[in-house]
């Protein structure tokens, strides 16, 4: 199974969602380590090549988590924050791209 990195306070806000969203986010993310793919996802290439969204729903509203498979050596997740807003927020948007843009110049 390929190894997870959180960047920023991805992992902090992860652990933040409530806990459905967030046991649903594990589970997701479980899978994509295993090469597998989310059951509910979506590309995010406004951010970059090869980066997804996974998209969760429950009781308490819209949650996502972005990330990007590096190489397949790893699960980078880049964000993840509740979605208030039909459209993803710029601000949140704009974060996944300064992340990734880390990642990308420690390569």
């Amino acid at each position: 199974m390929i190894k997870i990195r959180f960047m920023g306070s991805s992992l902090k806000d992860l652990k933040a969602f409530p806990e459905t969203a967030r046991c649903e986010a594990g589970f997701e993310l479980r899978e994509v380590q295993k090469g597998n793919q989310p059951r509910d996802w979506k590309p995010m290439s406004s951010i970059g090549v090869g980066v997804k969204e996974i998209r969760i729903k429950d009781e308490r509203g819209i949650f996502r988590v972005v990330y990007v498979v590096q190489y397949l050596e790893r699960v980078i997740v880049l964000h993840a924050f509740q979605k208030k807003m039909q459209k993803t927020a710029k601000k949140d948007l704009d974060l996944a791209k300064k992340r990734l843009k880390l990642v990308l110049e420690e390569v």
